[in-house]
């Protein structure tokens, strides 16, 4: 069949005028820890020796003084220092400032003493019942989701107050920051316990007027736990209800990339290496994955 110019032209057209289709991710086990106590949040250190974990050590409210941070090698995942430091409650997200480790702890943002594993402060957020992830963004400010009464706190020189106080953050857990925007993994409106009727999905919260909106379309996802940017666009984020991993698209498209059991939480993403680390909360497990 001879094959015109304009027939040339057409197909160009329609291909620029078609979104890029990109190949599915394939994840590989590379290492499994065992030994921790309901891990709740993976941070790889900057050296991309160890990471830090946290460990509930029970259940996620209980004020118990059970929970700690967990050095784990990034090389074999074997355990280096288990109780790290000592004397938390149920200690979940993780951010590090420098030499500093912030833990969000039920009530509390504590903050850690890389150097000599030391506790510096424990800073109160007065009324929280569920802190839970924490981010940093390039000024220094520590922001931290409490799951359960809709709000953001922020640590901003030396003090600790509510940042955003919405419904319409539908239960806020993971976060990260891009483009002048604090994008919220929700977890959908919790109607028993944590069931919800419909799931929930990605937020965009603006940094300099703390306006409101979908990332993409809205459409629910998963009871969102975990969150990170995954390359210049797109995001990974974990459901910790029905277990697994999504790749999300700008556009709010969700794609699940692997299927897991019930409890996993605040992955980390590692994108030289290629490697996504997800603390399976209920396992007691830290598993490795490389990503292609």
């Amino acid at each position: 069949m001879k094959t015109t110019l304009r027939a040339v032209l057409a197909a160009t057209v329609l291909a620029w005028s078609l979104p890029a289709l990109s190949a599915p991710l394939e994840l590989t086990e590379l290492w499994t820890t065992t030994g921790l106590k309901n891990p709740e949040s993976v941070l790889p250190d900057p050296s991309g020796e160890f990471a830090y974990v946290s460990n509930v050590d029970g259940g996620p409210i209980d004020q118990d003084t059970n929970g700690f941070i967990s050095k784990v090698s990034l090389k074999d995942g074997k355990i280096l220092d288990l109780k790290w430091v000592e004397g938390l409650n149920g200690p979940k997200g993780l951010a590090l400032v420098g030499d500093k480790l912030y833990v969000a702890d039920i009530t509390h943002l504590v903050e850690i003493d890389t150097k000599d594993a030391k506790i510096l402060a424990r800073y109160e957020a007065a009324g929280a019942k569920f802190l839970n992830d924490v981010i940093v963004d390039g000024d220094g400010n520590v922001y931290v989701s409490d799951m359960v009464t809709n709000k953001i706190w922020r640590l901003s020189n030396g003090k600790f107050e509510t940042w955003l106080d919405s419904a319409d953050l539908r239960s806020p857990n993971g976060l990260v920051i891009r483009d002048g925007n604090l994008i919220v993994a929700a977890w959908g409106v919790m109607t028993d316990g944590f069931a919800t009727k419909v799931p929930g999905n990605l937020l965009a919260v603006s940094l300099a007027d703390k306006s409101i909106k979908n990332l993409g379309d809205g459409t629910p996802v998963g009871n969102l736990d975990g969150l990170v940017k995954f390359d210049d666009t797109r995001y990974l984020a974990s459901d910790w209800m029905a277990g697994g991993v999504f790749l999300i698209e700008p556009t709010g498209k969700a794609e699940q990339v692997i299927d897991l059991n019930q409890g996993s939480a605040d992955i980390a993403w590692m994108p030289k290496e290629h490697m996504l680390l997800v603390p399976m909360m209920n396992d007691s497990t830290l598993v490795a994955y490389k990503v292609k």
